[in-house]
């Protein structure tokens, strides 16, 4: 498996982890070491505010998943096209997140999100 494989591989684990499973231990063994810089304004920097974004999610958003629609990847850097629900029954998010891979630890994040309308000017979706 080449490098850009790999670090998809290593993204989509690590974003089941962190978004459906909320299980940051598990994130903190195996894909987080000393860098972890964030470029979300409501995420602080460092394992410990990833860490405290995940204790976010189980307490406010316990039922909160997200599903990878799309992956992308160029070198050290992977992108995800997902559709995110942080409630059940609700329309749910479009995301776009981007991550930074340096050897086997995700050590950058930037992201977009876009709450999905009742109603759109097409007949398109999000996805």
């Amino acid at each position: 498996m080449n490098s850009t494989e790999k670090n998809k591989q290593i993204v989509r684990e690590f974003y089941d982890l962190a978004i459906n499973k909320k299980d940051y231990a598990s994130i903190a063994a195996k894909y987080i070491g000393d860098l972890y810089i964030q470029h979300n304004p409501l995420v602080e920097d460092g394992p410990e505010g990833f860490k405290k974004f995940i204790e976010f999610l189980k307490t406010d958003y316990p039922d909160a998943r997200s599903e990878i629609k799309r992956i992308f990847a160029d070198g050290d850097f992977v992108i995800l096209h997902v559709h995110s629900f942080r409630q059940p029954n609700t329309r749910g998010r479009a995301i776009i997140e981007i991550f930074r891979v340096d050897n086997g630890k995700v050590v950058e994040h930037w992201d977009t999100i876009q709450e999905i309308p009742g109603t759109s000017a097409n007949p398109n979706t999000m996805f």
